[in-house]
């Protein structure tokens, strides 16, 4: 069994580093890889913070000196931001992750003996391919070709919403959701630093390969336990 998990970044690194937080996070899929020797992770990792901050500086700086803003600057600075981060998370699940950060999810990997190989270990890490889609694109490829039918979406939000709940009183939070109803709410276009549940982009290729994703609230470890164990959850299923 393969999960892929869509960590974001705002998870494990909001301004700085929690962590405090990688620390239960990388405990509790230790306890599940020891318990379930068929089990597998994908785990995919957003830039949080730091790219917020990297690609701010980029505009404000770029805006002071009269330079036209390009947004495939600012998605790379974002990129590399996921780049360091799962590097990070890499390290810490040791003998478990084998194989290097993947940074193209359709790159494909050979052995010494020349078969193809991309995720040798127990646990893969991956990060931001390319400009156009957050990592969260990336997770949707990454299942698509592992033959995962689920992607877990960590973020700061606990479910999906009829609108955005910071702007509108009225909005009401949701247990599932069909993704042309998703799609409706936050549209199909990205931009650098998009701040939806879950990517434009990528709820495209998820909705294309019959994938559903689970939006939960990150920080809330009790509940990823539930998930991973398919029982009751605190969350929002979309789904065709």
């Amino acid at each position: 069994m393969t999960n892929v998990i869509s960590l974001g970044g705002s998870i494990v690194a909001p301004d700085k580093v929690d962590e405090s937080y990688l620390e239960k996070f990388v405990g509790l899929i230790k306890e599940f890889l020891l318990n379930n020797v068929e089990r597998r992770f994908i785990i995919v990792v957003g830039g949080g913070g730091p790219a917020r901050t990297w690609q701010s500086a980029y505009r404000n700086v770029g805006k002071t000196l009269g330079d036209p803003i390009n947004d495939e600057a600012a998605d790379w600075i974002g990129i590399m931001a996921t780049r360091l981060n799962a590097q990070l998370v890499k390290a810490l699940f040791g003998a478990y992750c084998t194989d290097d950060v993947i940074t193209d999810p359709n790159e494909e990997r050979r052995a010494p003996d020349g078969t193809a190989r991309i995720f040798t270990g127990r646990v893969l890490l991956a990060a931001g391919w390319k400009p156009g889609f957050s990592s969260d694109n990336d997770a949707a490829l990454l299942a698509k070709r592992f033959g995962a039918k689920t992607i877990i979406n960590l973020s700061n939000i606990e479910k999906v919403y009829t609108a955005d709940p910071k702007t509108d009183p009225l909005a009401k939070p949701l247990d599932d959701i069909t993704w042309k109803e998703f799609r409706a709410i936050t549209g199909n276009e990205w931009t650098p630093g998009k701040n939806v549940p879950f990517d434009p982009i990528a709820s495209r290729t998820a909705e294309d390969a019959d994938i559903d994703v689970i939006c939960a609230a990150g920080r809330n470890l009790e509940n990823l336990r539930q998930i991973l164990c398919y029982g009751l959850y605190t969350g929002t299923l979309i789904h065709s």
